[in-house]
């Protein structure tokens, strides 16, 4: 067998993704020992708090070792794995039950309270905790290295599958509708899964799950409520982690250091309504997504234009209150791995077509899961909508680092005192929170005002503008 020097063998550390963290959970492996790698070949899927990320590998050679199994969370710095880059095939290793589990090597200690981070939020004052191994050390035998094979159920040796061909948000929402890749005839080009495929084979499962078993009683005795028959678990247990953890964590932050003051108004968009219908048909918004929340998110820009002070943050270290001269708008956005505010840049000097445009570009992206850590910075104020579950208001929090932020209601037909009459109406209830360290009583209720009256009145987009 040919065997390997030290010198050969290269290891590639857990990268600095510029996410502003300290740490990734390695999601999927799509290599293992005994594999050649190339340059730019993409290795493993990692998941930060913020997003999910490919990462590629920077040499040639054959796959050593994998230092960690799928599901660890990894500091950045660490080694994750092993190529040899002079290409000869891996040297013999026991197996992992033959051996204790690795430690850090000793090149790579973390000094206590210092951490290497991402870019974008300086150094970790504290050291950071990695939940414990799921498992061993991911390394097999070299002979197991040399041909990748799987048992059946006779104990024959067969050829291990190829891996299914298709771009990480299709992998992610055949994960989420519980889909087996393998099992997918694919119709993209070259081969590649593509998300009608996985949407199509989701179908069967969807319609399957949908009937509920319905446990009935005998029919001698009287007929009960039909009961949902459940598995028997009583309890599940969901790891705290990606995305939910940095927004919890955000929160709390956000809760406990802001003095937040909500207000509220309901208000008659009867006529936002109808302008809404018309711009639907004029040629300028063909192809874009026109709604509710198009106009809602004009209104807010234009009052900001006339309340300035409103949009600035607040700078503990220095004492400061920093006025910002831009809107960095941001849009709350549900997706499958949590939910995330990304940003229009520069909304304020966008015009309504414009703004559409990009409020229709940051939608779709972020339901692909496509949405960049950039698109998640530098927020200066935000909208949540939770009128799109049905909901009349809230109370929501701060985005860390805002001054406000804007919950949109459902918007109902309800009974209105309109010119003297009482009428059916389109209305909604708006609700500002702000930080009330620089935001008075007197802006935000100015802030929130003027949004309701352009609301009620379209056209003072055209004349307060």
């Amino acid at each position: 067998m040919t065997t390997m020097t030290e010198a050969s063998v290269r290891e590639f550390k857990m990268p600095d993704v510029g996410e502003g963290l300290t740490e990734a959970e390695i999601l999927k492996w799509y290599v293992q020992p005994g594999d050649t790698v190339t340059d730019g070949q993409v290795v493993c899927e990692v998941e930060t708090a913020k997003a999910a990320v490919e990462l590629p590998i920077p040499y040639d050679g054959v796959v050593r070792a994998l230092h960690f199994p799928e599901g660890t969370t990894v500091d950045v710095g660490t080694s994750i794995i092993a190529v040899d880059v002079a290409g000869g095939a891996p040297a013999e290793t026991p197996a992992p039950a033959e051996q204790p589990k690795a430690e850090p090597k000793a090149e790579e200690p973390k000094p206590e309270g210092r951490q290497p981070v991402l870019v974008g939020y300086g150094v970790a004052t504290t050291s950071t905790k990695r939940r414990p191994r799921k498992g061993p050390e991911v390394t097999v035998p070299a002979a197991a290295q040399a041909v990748q094979t799987e048992l059946n159920g006779h104990g024959a040796a067969v050829p291990a599958q190829p891996r299914p061909l298709a771009k990480p948000p299709v992998r992610k929402l055949a994960k989420d509708l519980g889909v087996d890749l393998a099992t997918i005839t694919p119709s993209g080009p070259d081969g590649v899964i593509t998300r009608e495929d996985v949407h199509a084979a989701a179908a069967p499962k969807a319609a399957e799950a949908a009937a509920p078993v319905v446990v009935e009683a005998p029919a001698a005795a009287p007929v009960p409520a039909p009961v949902v028959a459940y598995d028997g678990a009583r309890e599940t247990r969901i790891p705290v982690k990606g995305v939910r953890k940095a927004t919890a964590q955000a929160m709390i932050g956000s809760a406990f250091t802001a003095p937040h003051v909500t207000e509220f108004v309901t208000v008659d968009v009867t006529r936002t309504m109808k302008l809404v219908e018309e711009l639907k048909q004029d040629k300028e918004f063909q192809g874009l997504r026109v709604n509710p929340l198009l106009l809602i998110a004009k209104a807010l820009l234009v009052a900001i234009k006339r309340n300035p002070d409103i949009n600035a943050s607040w700078d503990e270290p220095n004492q400061e209150i920093v006025l910002k001269h831009y809107v960095n708008l941001g849009i709350a956005a549900a997706t499958p791995r949590g939910l995330i505010v990304p940003n229009i840049k520069d909304a304020h000097a966008k015009t309504l077509p414009q703004l559409a445009e990009s409020l229709g570009e940051l939608v779709s992206t972020a339901r692909e899961g496509k949405t960049s850590p950039a698109a998640m910075q530098g927020g200066t104020v935000t909208i949540t909508n939770v009128g799109v579950f049905g909901v009349d208001t809230g109370t929501p929090i701060l985005n860390p680092g805002e001054s406000a932020i804007l919950a949109v209601g459902a918007i109902k037909l309800q009974p209105w005192v309109h010119k003297g009459k009482v009428k059916p109406r389109q209305v909604t209830t708006l609700a500002l929170s702000f930080d009330h360290r620089l935001v008075d009583g007197e802006l935000g209720s100015k802030v929130l005002a003027d949004v309701a009256a352009i609301l009620e009145q379209p056209k003072r987009l055209i004349t307060w503008a």
